[in-house]
């Protein structure tokens, strides 16, 4: 099990996977075990004058005595809260870059009147975050009880201050994700029948039958998910993450790498960059990794991938804002690399 900063190739591996490894079980000392039942937040939104209540993606219900208010979340989590009209107090996770500006998973939020209380990975201010007297907080879970940037040393105190939800990004599929992040803004107050909410759904599901036709009418077109570092190039596995599982169920090929014993993602060396063969590379755009243009510039074997000399390379929201508003133009995007793609490998 690595620690925060025991190896930044390990590091940045778990970052391109998108996914929580090694970061341990972390359960709300707030929560209870509560297997029962349905889902979300007992059926509806909750009155702001009466007890809340929501079971999680671990089988865990957080509760309070009214509609909490005080909210801390994983930026992305929070940006997605905020689509729906739900303000967080405080984030965690990235959200400012290094020239000040929002980090894509800031989504729309003014990050200005944010409290960050971490903006990289191990990083979570302890003493900011019970100065603002949280009354709930929210995260992703990349793996069964691990809390997305909850640093595994500060997690019992962090946990002892009020309850926590946290929600899949991995073993679900980008509907699901959404309709579990829409449970939690209803619970909290959101109207999902707002038109802006009923119309980014509508743009959503428009934009999920363009894509499946776009691989309908491409069935031979393969499509390889990575993610640049200085020293390696990852390939992730498309079923370990909600949004490229859904685009497999929409008729979408992807490589298939030899996962590692995460399963994530396979490393490969740039000498060996071109192990798969890919008319189509959809390459992360987190902060921090290396983008098409620093590629080209630094990496020679780079330059020479087919799918790169024919410029068929689109960028990959790796850890995407879980709203439908912010998941259309996903989808949307990738419809359109794949309609202006042809065969090269």
């Amino acid at each position: 099990m690595p620690n925060a900063r025991a190896s930044h190739l390990t590091r940045r591996g778990l970052l391109a996977a998108g996914g929580a490894l090694g970061l341990g079980v972390a359960l709300a000392a707030c929560g209870k075990d509560d297997t029962k039942g349905g889902t979300g937040s007992d059926r509806g939104a909750a009155e702001s004058s009466g007890p809340w209540s929501f079971k999680d993606d671990r089988g865990l219900t957080a509760e309070q005595k009214a509609v909490p208010k005080n909210i801390v979340a994983f930026t992305g989590t929070a940006a997605a809260l905020y689509d729906y009209g739900i303000q967080v107090k405080g984030v965690f996770g990235p959200t400012r870059t290094a020239d000040g500006k929002a980090d894509v998973q800031a989504g729309d939020m003014n990050i200005d009147k944010l409290e960050i209380l971490g903006n990289v990975w191990g990083e979570f201010n302890v003493e900011k975050y019970a100065a603002l007297a949280p009354e709930l907080l929210v995260t992703d879970m990349w793996q069964k009880d691990a809390l997305w940037y909850v640093p595994d040393e500060s997690k019992d105190k962090i946990l002892g201050l009020a309850p926590s939800v946290a929600l899949w990004a991995a073993e679900t599929t980008m509907p699901q994700a959404l309709a579990r992040r829409a449970e939690l803004a209803e619970s909290l107050g959101a109207d999902l029948k707002d038109k802006k909410v009923t119309d980014a759904k509508a743009r959503f599901e428009a934009a999920a039958e363009r894509l499946r036709k776009a691989a309908k009418a491409k069935p031979d077109l393969t499509v390889l998910i990575g993610s640049g570092s200085q020293d390696l190039f990852y390939v992730s596995v498309p079923k370990m993450s909600a949004d490229t599982l859904y685009f497999q169920e929409l008729g979408v090929k992807f490589v298939e790498p030899k996962a590692n014993a995460q399963g994530f993602f396979e490393e490969l060396s740039w000498e060996n960059v071109g192990k798969y063969k890919a008319d189509l590379i959809i390459l992360d755009n987190r902060t921090g990794t290396l983008q098409d243009a620093d590629l080209k510039k630094a990496k020679p074997t780079w330059a020479q991938l087919p799918a790169v000399k024919a410029g068929q390379v689109a960028a990959r929201v790796t850890e995407p804002v879980y709203s439908y508003a912010k998941c259309a133009p996903l989808l949307e995007d990738l419809a359109e690399a794949i309609e202006n793609a042809k065969k090269v490998s």
